[in-house]
């Protein structure tokens, strides 16, 4: 019979599992071969991406400390976005990509998840990748001279996972493709998987001031509200392409109030 003592570790064994799915989800970064896999683990995971944003940003950071010690603003913000995309696979921007290849070319619900789900990138698709690639550098440049820099980075990259995966709670999944990688991820979420999640999001945002973090919080509110309206209508729900949109338009909001705040200061 299981003592408490084996029980607690049995579950903080299972949470690490959990975990560690999510970090194979959204990047490149190494896990146990061995890592136990289900469809049912792999929603519950969804807890942790913003923790998994935790993860990613404070490698980013690290990355740009590394690179501006011995090279200019400039290159070393370069090579952090080059770092990014290699620790996530473009996993984002690949989703952003597709979105808007669909979205933008389609004239009907059906084309539009269609084209979604065509590996080759249109028009609209490569337009919104550089604009988005563009903006981030952009927006980068003009936050590099504040000494919270680095802190801005792990905080955007957590709270707008956070927002990403909270899409998930009260929107259909629409996608029909069975070899879908977001399939898994499809299953309605707990109220426990989204508190975990904005928990986490809100925890790291504070970092930044209170004023900072709730000005944050209410810009990602009314964004959600926004896409969460303008997907429906436009595909009745979300797909996986579509979380890694709102990844990546939450992310470049949370730099673009932070230099509002900063020019109101």
């Amino acid at each position: 019979m299981k003592t408490p003592e084996d029980k607690v570790r049995g579950s903080l064994r299972y949470q690490g599992e959990l975990f560690l799915l999510a970090v194979s989800f959204f990047s490149r970064l190494p896990v146990p071969a061995n890592l136990p896999y289900s469809e049912e683990r792999m929603n519950q995971a969804g807890r942790y991406f913003a923790l998994v944003g935790v993860v990613l940003g404070g490698l980013c950071a690290l990355a740009f400390w590394l690179f501006n010690t011995l090279l200019p603003d400039a290159v070393a913000l370069v090579l952090t976005m080059a770092f990014s995309l290699l620790l996530t696979g473009a996993f984002h921007e690949d989703g952003l990509t597709d979105m808007a290849d669909g979205i933008g070319g389609g004239m009907t619900q059906e084309r539009r998840l269609t084209i979604m789900k065509d590996s080759r990138i249109g028009t609209y698709g490569a337009a919104t990748l550089i604009m988005a690639l563009l903006a981030k550098y952009v927006f980068w440049s003009e936050l590099v001279s504040l000494p919270e820099f680095e802190l801005i980075i792990v905080v955007a990259y957590t709270v707008s996972r956070t927002l990403a995966a909270t899409l998930i709670y009260d929107m259909p999944y629409v996608s029909d493709s069975d070899t879908s990688k977001s399939k898994p991820l499809a299953n309605k979420q707990s109220s426990l998987e989204v508190a975990i999640l904005l928990f986490t999001g809100g925890v790291v945002a504070l970092f930044l001031g209170v004023a900072q973090a709730a000005l944050i919080t209410v810009v990602l509110a009314l964004f959600r509200f926004g896409f969460k309206r303008w997907l429906t209508q436009r595909i009745g729900g979300f797909t996986g392409d579509c979380l890694g949109a709102a990844q990546q338009l939450a992310e470049l909001l949370v730099y673009l109030t932070l230099i509002a705040w900063c020019l109101g200061s």
